[in-house]
């Protein structure tokens, strides 16, 4: 197991990574905010499906899922269609031009990260995708509940968010 100073790193790291994460989203299209993005990147991954599907795969609530498929299909993005099986749901489907759009902000994307990481070899960039993921997988299935660290005790009460004891 890591040491505590990595794992304090890590975190340090994870903060500092908002700063690339705001970047990329700065190629966003101004009528394309982030959740619209998600929406599109999930469609475009895995086909069409219902809006609970959505939900689940965004790891969001079932009206935040809304608000972004709405804002979605006001701008032809994606369609809502009648589900065969069960005519009160329905299935979201990404559009050609919802396509066009999400091509467009791949490409963008990926040039910036080629611009970015030109001086990266192919191995490096290979290897943080590899981790990424990994990282990912570990912390999947958000449903499970992380183990909690002890309770403060009356006197170390805060409204700092409590530490968690790594060994």
């Amino acid at each position: 197991m890591a040491e505590r100073a990595q794992y304090e790193e890590l975190i340090r790291q994870f903060s500092a990574f908002g700063a690339v994460k705001r970047e990329m989203a700065r190629l966003l299209p101004s009528d394309c905010p982030g959740g619209a993005f998600g929406v599109m990147t999930l469609l475009g991954r895995h086909g069409d499906m219902r809006m609970s599907k959505l939900a689940e795969l965004l790891a969001v609530d079932m009206s935040v899922t809304s608000r972004h498929v709405a804002h979605v299909a006001d701008r032809g993005w994606i369609e809502r269609l009648p589900d065969p099986a069960d005519k009160r749901s329905r299935i979201l489907s990404l559009t050609p031009e919802g396509q066009t759009q999400l091509d467009d902000i791949a490409e963008w994307s990926t040039q910036l990260l080629a611009q970015r990481l030109s001086d990266w070899s192919d191995d490096e960039v290979g290897q943080l995708s590899r981790l990424m993921a990994r990282l990912r997988a570990s912390f999947d299935d958000c449903r499970v509940p992380a183990a909690r660290p002890p309770a403060l005790s009356g006197d170390e009460q805060s409204t700092r968010t409590p530490a968690i004891t790594i060994k």
